[in-house]
């Protein structure tokens, strides 16, 4: 299985090689990139934990699942630990003979991996506090604890 977390700065390039062949005319790629905001707050800095061996193997079903749907070819790479505001977070590349699948296979997997890979956010604000991102929530945010959120 390949790894599909990494601490280091992610080439979107290197996955559109990844996923690139003759027989592929159609190349989609999503870059997920760190923004300086937040829900109307001013994000200075994050980080990302997973509980690596799960969220691999979780981003490696949601490939498979993808590659079964569409006739394609689907990387991934997410960031964990810093990622300054600016940086890729997450990119996904998928090769198909046309874009339509490219397209399908490209979105299908940045949603599900939002919603089923065990990945997650802790942002910090320019007033000093910090949350949970929880994209499942209905408010989206966690505050950490000393916030006058939730332990």
């Amino acid at each position: 299985m390949t790894t599909i977390l990494t601490r280091d700065p992610i080439d979107p390039g290197a996955l559109i090689t990844l996923v690139s062949a003759p027989d592929r005319g159609g190349i989609a790629c999503f870059v997920g990139a760190v923004r300086n905001h937040h829900a109307g707050r001013a994000v200075v800095a994050l980080d990302y934990s997973a509980y690596d061996a799960m969220a691999d193997r979780a981003a490696a079903d949601i490939l498979a699942e993808a590659e079964a749907r569409w006739p394609v070819a689907v990387a991934l790479r997410h960031r964990l630990g810093p990622v300054p505001i600016g940086d890729a977070a997450v990119v996904i590349a998928a090769g198909g003979g046309h874009r339509d699948e490219a397209f399908a296979a490209c979105r299908y997997v940045i949603e599900e991996v939002k919603r089923r890979v065990p990945i997650w956010k802790r942002e910090r604000y320019a007033d000093g506090t910090e949350a949970w991102v929880d994209p499942t929530a209905t408010s989206g945010l966690h505050p950490v604890a000393g916030d006058g959120g939730p332990s």
